[in-house]
């Protein structure tokens, strides 16, 4: 199979899955319970009259296919509908939150990166060391803690005690904003660091143990040699599958951060907007945060066949 054929397959798999998560999303969403005409306009302002001029401005009044075909060609080009809740087009309230997810994601992910990958590539070539058991230690007491704990501490210890960082807010201009973001950020990446170094440490760890390596060896190469040509080139790549997918997750993640940090990002949006059943934004996010993952993944798995010279081989087979 060629790279053409393989990535025109993975795209038209990708738009089946996309156009199949549309439909999940918008009817467990069309099934939750509570009625957002009524939540919108309060008890005291919820008049029979009032509810109908609601519910028919949105069309939460016709059958549930009808709705879902409207939302679904106006979602084809870019048009989600208003907010329930301000009357906003749903894509500019989101786009007035966006850079805030964007940065925070960002700076996690290259916290992350720089953190994660050393420490994977050390605790291996160091196995069994206290410095790989310390590194296992961390990594399992960082998964095993819930974010909004270390949000709590980091601002407690860094903004509170130390008054290092700021705490909350999102800050004004860009260095500022980077400023804010930084608590935020390392409580999401102390959340990504060990899935990372996790993946690279045993990825290193298994091209190590390859025959080809010790035929290296055998054949009298610098050790420096071996890891460069060798070692770090064939472990890269599912250190690259799982880089990607944290950035692409960091979005998901960033949910509970945004809140515990008073941030005005998506994730403090989308709180909000499930609370006031702010259907129109709550559908927009989640199938945006379903496409961007799938994309990602998507890019991952054509960088992965393009880079992989045994599935390029076994596509040619195919």
């Amino acid at each position: 199979m060629t790279f053409a054929a393989y990535a025109l397959r993975r795209v038209v798999a990708i738009v089946a899955t996309i156009a199949l998560l549309s439909l999940l999303v918008f009817a467990l969403l069309a099934l939750t319970p509570g009625d957002p005409a009524i939540t919108l306009l309060g008890p005291q302002n919820a008049t029979p009259e009032a509810v109908a001029a609601i519910r028919e401005r949105y069309g939460l009044g016709d059958p549930f296919l009808v709705q879902y075909g409207n939302w679904a060609v106006a979602a084809l080009q870019g048009d989600f509908g208003d907010s329930i809740r301000s009357s906003e087009p749903v894509m500019s309230v989101i786009t007035s939150r966006l850079w805030t997810t964007v940065w925070l994601a960002l700076y996690a992910f290259i916290i992350t990166v720089v953190v994660a990958i050393p420490l994977g590539i050390l605790a291996a070539v160091r196995r069994g060391s206290w410095i790989d058991r310390l590194a296992s230690s961390i990594t399992l007491i960082a998964l095993c803690t819930p974010a909004f704990a270390i949000g709590f501490l980091l601002i407690y210890v860094f903004s509170v005690q130390l008054d290092w960082f700021p705490g909350f807010g999102n800050g004004d201009g860009f260095f500022d904003t980077i400023w804010h973001l930084t608590l935020p950020a390392l409580a999401l990446a102390t959340l990504q660091i060990p899935i990372l170094l996790r993946q690279t440490r045993a990825a290193v760890m298994d091209v190590v143990d390859r025959d080809y390596i010790v035929f290296a060896r055998s054949r009298g190469l610098s050790r420096s040699r071996i890891w460069l040509r060798y070692v770090l080139r064939n472990g890269s790549l599912p250190v690259l599958t799982s880089a990607g997918l944290i950035l692409a997750f960091s979005l998901a993640g960033a949910v509970l951060i945004e809140n515990v940090f008073a941030l005005q990002g998506l994730g403090s949006l989308l709180v909000s907007s499930v609370g006031t059943l702010d259907l129109p934004v709550v559908q927009a996010l989640a199938l945006l945060t379903a496409i961007l993952v799938l994309v990602t993944n998507l890019v991952i798995d054509l960088l992965y066949y393009a880079l992989d010279p045994r599935l390029r081989r076994a596509g040619a087979a195919a």
